[in-house]
């Protein structure tokens, strides 16, 4: 068994469903070379808002169809207003919507309908930087 400590991971959306969804393509760790994950589930943009001011998280996947704030905008609020803010991976509405992760600053984007295989790579790849960066356990 791991003494790793698990990453963090903040799922928002509006939808239950979307955010079920995520968690069930995801499971217990994207990758076998990764810890395990503990996921934040949030359903507004204030909460939001205020796990990612608490710090904490390790990665943030944001649903850019949420309503009434979209995960795009909320991505761009965050890499402007939060110090070191970790990775975040956007749900775009369709695959052409890409342009508008990079407009988000977003480090990924998957598109709606999730395809779990999909987002465990790329959800996997994100998270294999954050744990390169994490100091050293003894």
């Amino acid at each position: 068994m791991s003494s790793e400590r698990p990453l963090k991971v903040l799922v928002y959306s509006d939808d239950r469903t979307t955010r079920e969804s995520v968690r069930l393509a995801l499971g217990k760790r994207p990758a076998a070379d990764l810890p395990a994950l503990e996921y934040v589930e949030c359903a507004t943009e204030p909460a939001v808002i205020k796990t990612m001011d608490k710090g904490g998280i390790d990665l943030a996947i944001l649903d850019g169809e949420a309503v009434p704030a979209g995960g795009l905008g909320i991505a761009r609020q965050l890499k402007d207003e939060i110090f070191n803010c970790p990775p975040i991976l956007v749900i775009t509405g369709r695959p052409q919507d890409a342009w508008l992760a990079t407009w988000s600053r977003a480090e990924a984007a998957v598109s709606h309908p999730i395809d779990p295989v999909r987002l465990a790579e790329v959800t996997a790849e994100l998270l294999r930087a954050v744990v390169a960066k994490l100091p050293a356990t003894t």
